[in-house]
């Protein structure tokens, strides 16, 4: 089996070492950038199955490397560092487009446990449905490139609704309950009681359906959660 490339983004030399040994000794093949430039060059030239990503780096921050990286298609998983603990700066990283994040100190086993999370919801083929080509009534999916079009014209989705999406294509026709959503999708270990589930499938709606307020393709199955009829 193919180790998992790990690109970890870390300014302070000390940790970079500690992460990178301990990283590697778990199996992974761990590349290292020290600045946000360096980080987006590596993340966007380079194929990589997960990045962990500090937020304070020289030049560019890791909220700036995450929306660029997030701009350019990619959507390999990005868990976020941060030594901050304001409510907001989680919710500016998630919103540019970061899976995850853990604030420092952490235990190195609670980073393992993140990246575990991370890589079981991360595209394998190992089960569902995976596709690089999906259409559905007008919209087309390009699963490789992490394009969405109607009708030939893109759609803005964020990396989150895109993630959400594919995971509803991969297990269509399946009923999917919010608790296995924010598990598969957002990588909660315990479903905290949260509508970010229904919020982001109110967004998918909007950009999706002919008809918003009488979906057709992302249905809501009452009591048990939603199933993609596309």
């Amino acid at each position: 089996m193919p180790e998992k490339r790990l690109l970890l983004v870390e300014d302070e030399p000390g940790l970079q070492l500690a992460l990178s040994d301990r990283l590697a000794a778990e199996g992974f093949a761990v590349e290292t950038a020290s600045d946000g430039n360096a980080a987006i060059a590596r993340a966007t030239g380079e194929p990589f199955d997960i990045i962990v990503l500090d937020v304070m780096l020289p030049g560019r921050d890791g909220f700036d490397v995450a929306k660029t990286i997030r701009g350019q298609g990619i959507s390999t998983p990005i868990l976020m560092l941060t030594a901050r603990t304001q409510v907001v700066d989680r919710v500016v990283g998630l919103k540019l487009g970061a899976d995850d994040y853990l604030t420092k100190p952490f235990e190195t086993i609670e980073l393992l446990a993140r990246i575990e999370a991370l890589m079981r919801r991360a595209p394998s083929g190992s089960s569902g449905v995976s596709l690089e080509r999906y259409q559905f009534g007008d919209v087309t999916v390009d699963v490789r490139k992490a394009e969405i079009t109607s009708n030939g014209r893109p759609l803005d989705l964020s990396a989150k609704e895109f993630q959400l999406l594919k995971y509803f294509i991969e297990h269509r026709g399946a009923t999917i309950s919010r608790d296995e959503l924010l598990h598969q999708v957002w990588g909660y270990t315990n479903a905290p009681s949260t509508r970010t589930v229904d919020v982001h499938v109110a967004w998918l709606r909007q950009k999706l359906e002919p008809n918003p307020r009488v979906p057709q393709y992302i249905l809501t199955v009452h009591g048990l959660g939603y199933k993609f009829a596309g």
